[in-house]
């Protein structure tokens, strides 16, 4: 059974709806143990706020720390004009630097970055694929779309 980080936007009504639509897919997935969303985190700094650079410290440590016990990343393309979230093309490239597997979630009908597409083990714009996927054999699927 893998541990999976959700990694993925959640700054519009939209993005916040696909978040909740994957973790709804992750928990039916009988390959998943757990996941991490950090959505669903409500870290604050000793003050209780947020946008500090103190809770900037502990959401960059907690989400590294959910990272690096994660088997699987489980990343949503989905931002705005062709771009992936910094946030989340932060948490790829940190996945892919510490050797985890991938699976990119796009929903929307757009060109992705090179850099995404190379990186991701397993490439998809269904959510249903994800509640199906084998987290623990890892089939492969490349992205085949435009690049940019």
């Amino acid at each position: 059974m893998a541990k999976i980080y959700l990694a993925g936007p959640f700054f519009s009504d939209e993005q916040i709806n696909r978040i909740h639509r994957v973790e709804a897919a992750l928990k039916q997935n009988t390959t998943v143990d757990s996941f991490f969303s950090p959505m669903e985190t409500n870290t604050t700094d000793n003050e209780g706020k947020q946008g500090t650079p103190e809770w900037a410290r502990l959401v960059f440590e907690l989400d590294t720390k959910e990272i690096d016990k994660a088997d699987v990343i489980c990343a949503v393309s989905d931002f705005t004009n062709q771009n992936m979230d910094s946030g989340t093309a932060f948490e790829v490239g940190y996945a892919n630097a510490t050797r985890k597997p991938i699976v990119v979630l796009q929903e929307l009908d757009e060109p992705l970055n090179l850099m995404i597409g190379q990186a991701l083990r397993y490439y998809t714009k269904s959510v249903n694929d994800i509640a199906n996927y084998d987290f623990n054999a890892l089939p492969s699927r490349p992205y085949t779309g435009k690049t940019f």
